[in-house]
């Protein structure tokens, strides 16, 4: 089982994501990673293994300074464990890092497309091909929430993703389809996981996503989409 956690807001994101992803060590894993937005470079840092050793090697995340982040705890489905392989996978031209529970389906068929259109893949796993085929699309459409649902219109599989985009370092964006992932609100700050468990010293106030749903994470709020990209609103749940 593999663990989501997201942040945006006005505090220091690693410490938090590192946080966060000690209380889902729980669920089992063999990598780690997260990515951090530095004045408009995502920086990412894993580590093969316990969470311990990527704590270490970010210093507990101070060298990782910047207040949006996303961060992962894998369990090995695609490639063998290793760095290369973790969570975030960032595409090609650096612009896009994801995190992914669940499985892309058509992945190889998706992969060679991509091949054929000029990019190079650098690890195993089918999480690399959301990376690149966000960046792609972006480049044709120019627009980031256009190309996240261009992305996902092509996917076949189950999905959590946390997405964040060089391009726009104010937000964080979620979609879900048969993967659980939550949104959790805070002062000044939100967050996002895949378990509630992640969240709990910073806010009990939460919102789970349903299939087909995305969000837009700001630190000044949550924005919801359903299926058809209609803004809703959801229940909170303490």
């Amino acid at each position: 089982m593999c663990g989501i956690v997201g942040y945006v807001g006005r505090n220091e994101a690693a410490p938090i994501l590192l946080e966060g992803l000690s209380r889902l060590e729980y669920r089992g894993y063999d990598s780690a990673g997260i990515c951090v937005e530095q004045n408009g470079v995502l920086e990412v840092a894993k580590a093969k293994g316990r969470l311990q050793n990527l704590i270490a090697k970010t210093d507990g995340g101070a060298k990782l300074p910047g207040t949006l982040g996303i961060g992962h705890t894998r369990w090995a489905t695609h490639g063998e464990p290793n760095e290369r392989n973790a969570h975030p996978q960032v595409s090609g031209d650096g612009k896009f890092a994801v995190v992914h529970n669940g499985i892309i389906e058509n992945y190889a068929r998706l992969k060679q497309e991509l091949i054929r259109k000029g990019c190079t893949f650098v690890s195993e796993t089918d999480t690399e091909v959301v990376a690149q085929l966000l960046a792609y699309s972006y480049r044709q459409c120019g627009d980031v929430f256009e190309a996240v649902n261009q992305m996902l219109s092509q996917l076949e599989g189950t999905y959590a993703l946390g997405i964040v985009c060089a391009d726009t370092p104010d937000r964080v964006i979620a979609a879900r389809k048969d993967a659980p992932l939550l949104l959790g609100y805070g002062q000044s700050e939100n967050f996002l996981a895949s378990d509630v468990t992640a969240l709990l010293r910073h806010t009990r106030d939460v919102v789970y996503m349903d299939d087909g749903e995305l969000a837009i994470i700001t630190a000044e709020g949550i924005r919801i989409y359903d299926e058809r990209r209609r803004p809703i609103e959801k229940e909170h749940q303490h």
